[in-house]
């Protein structure tokens, strides 16, 4: 009796699903920026959502995503004076992530949604650029891969306090948080660690509104760009490990 190709073989097969995020993008401008070239090299799928744009919106469920990401807003803030638009919205969308366990990464605006999703608070602050550096304080932070000091460049209005239980795990140089942790896999970085010049150039474009002394911020973070690069590469190594993005997915039977 012949066995057909495979018969008796009772080995399971599964396809490994590809990685899959949602980015709610704020501006035309800002968007992952460097942060693309990682995820794209690690197989890591990310759909931008752009609910500022006419007929854009947020995701209707987290339930098909493996994290978000929120980006930074230009001149929008979160403490009353000029509110991002959909901000209770995103906080509510946040504290879904929470609740099923889905990272989450907040840039900027996008780390006081995370503060205020997860019992912290935010003051109002005036719209700034300023680079500065952050300094670790922990050594097992993002698994050991935040580096010990790496230059920031904060293009935000209006500031975040972390909740209680935060993990604060850099610092800036007057001792305000700049990168937090709350639960296992949620993070929120106060200055964009994937920045590029040309994205600041285009906010500026965009919006009416530009914080003060611009053009020597800007110059400063022209002379940080290759350190801010290499930066991220232990960060990002960090954040995806602690995301768990790279583990497989098993999606079924072949």
């Amino acid at each position: 009796m012949t066995m057909a190709p495979g018969a008796g073989n009772h080995h399971e097969q599964f396809a490994v699903e590809r990685r899959a995020l949602y980015v709610i993008q704020h501006t035309d401008a800002e968007y992952l920026g460097l942060i693309e070239d990682h995820l794209e090299g690690r197989s890591i799928g990310f759909t931008y959502m752009r609910p500022h744009t006419a007929g854009g919106r947020l995701p209707a469920t987290v339930k098909f995503t493996d994290g978000v990401v929120l980006l930074g807003g230009g001149p929008w803030g979160s403490a009353g004076e000029k509110d991002l638009p959909t901000l209770k919205e995103e906080v509510q969308l946040v504290r879904d992530c929470m609740l099923r366990g889905a990272p989450v990464l907040g840039i900027g605006l996008g780390a006081q949604v995370l503060a205020l999703a997860s019992g912290g608070s935010v003051s109002p602050a005036p719209l700034r650029f300023k680079m500065g550096v952050a300094c670790r304080t922990r050594d097992d932070a993002l698994n050991g891969y935040l580096p010990e000091a790496f230059p920031i460049a904060t293009y935000m209005r209006d500031a975040f306090e972390v909740p209680p239980h935060a993990d604060v795990l850099a610092v800036d140089e007057d001792g305000a948080a700049v990168v937090f942790q709350v639960a296992d896999n949620c993070f929120g970085f106060a200055a964009h660690p994937g920045l590029k010049g040309a994205m600041i150039e285009d906010l500026i474009m965009e919006f009416d509104e530009s914080p003060d002394d611009i053009s020597e911020a800007l110059a400063a973070l022209r002379h940080n760009q290759i350190a801010i690069e290499d930066a991220l590469v232990p960060i990002m190594t960090g954040i995806v490990q602690k995301a768990g993005w790279m583990e497989e997915v098993a999606s079924g039977r072949l």
